[in-house]
């Protein structure tokens, strides 16, 4: 058996204009140790695979129970009203149910793939690079999570040549950061808030340590090409106040190449669903373009 690290993946996507310059394909990677309420990727918060139910592509236990025959953890079952039933709590993620399917309403979110499964998916897109000046980024997730895959598969990419970035919360071990960095063309830091208290009740973790990380990497390894993020969140985020104060931050523990505000948006919530998870944010309407130009002049400014 091959020593190489796998990776938990969740999905590969292709043709991206976001994320990195050019054309490029992101793999998202599972795990993350945050619960951001607007995450747009719930399914990347597990570390382990997990079942994703369709409700509408479900023909119903009326007409199959094939699902319901299958799972030999007895995590499928029929509702009241007729559609099938997930005990998050009994299922392991195996999939034997989404082989026996016939309208593919269940699927497995998160697959072990070797770094040469991911570069041969990636290297396929090879000519788009090029012309466009494109590659390979890492999301999740967290991908440094993940580090040991992480690490493998940059590194052979860098020797492919393929150009890379890394998305990242900022929490994780500082080693594994300090490993990862060296390898990639840049990364992507989310710093979302500096109110630690605001910090922990919409992510449920401190902020602490990602704001350590970036520190330290300013610090330590300053040729980093280092790009801050920062999700403009409705009601959590979006004061000049908060904006200002995270730019604030970034200049004083020694810059960015740049500070980009994204607008917060709802295209995950279809998502919560599919999990059996509630999605908290459905009130939220995303910040007008004329409140997000408001905001970058503010950051432009600090």
């Amino acid at each position: 058996m091959s020593d190489a690290p796998k990776g938990l993946v969740f999905n590969i996507q292709k043709f991206s204009l976001h994320d990195g310059p050019g054309i490029r394909t992101i793999v998202f990677l599972k795990g993350c140790p945050l619960a951001c309420m607007w995450c747009s990727n719930p399914e990347g918060r597990s570390t382990t695979p997990e079942l994703i139910l369709s409700c509408d592509r479900c023909i119903g236990t009326d007409e199959c129970d094939r699902c319901i025959t299958v799972c030999l953890e007895g995590a499928i079952s029929k509702g009241e009203d007729g559609t099938v039933t997930i005990d998050r709590a009994r299922c392991d993620g195996c999939g034997d149910c989404t082989y026996v399917c016939p309208s593919e309403a269940l699927e497995t979110s998160g697959d072990w793939v070797e770094v040469e499964e991911v570069l041969r998916i990636v290297e396929e897109d090879d000519a788009f690079y090029a012309r466009s000046g494109g590659g390979l980024t890492l999301s999740g997730g967290e991908p440094l999570a993940q580090g040991s895959f992480v690490r493998a598969l940059l590194g052979a990419a860098r020797n492919r040549g393929i150009d890379t970035a890394v998305e990242t919360s900022g929490l994780c071990n500082w080693k594994t950061m300090k490993d990862v960095a060296p390898l990639t063309d840049r990364m992507f830091f989310d710093i979302k808030c500096l109110d630690p208290e605001k910090h922990e009740r919409v992510t449920g973790v401190s902020n602490a340590k990602i704001l350590d990380n970036f520190r330290k990497l300013r610090a330590e390894l300053p040729e980093v090409d280092v790009v801050v993020r920062t999700p403009v969140i409705p009601g959590v985020n979006d004061s000049e106040r908060d904006i200002r104060a995270i730019a604030e931050f970034v200049t004083d523990a020694g810059g960015a190449s740049s500070y980009e505000l994204l607008p917060y948006h709802r295209f995950g919530e279809p998502k919560y669903e599919k999990l059996g998870k509630h999605y908290r944010l459905s009130h939220l309407e995303s910040p007008t373009d004329a409140r997000m130009a408001e905001l970058r002049q503010v950051a432009a400014l600090a």
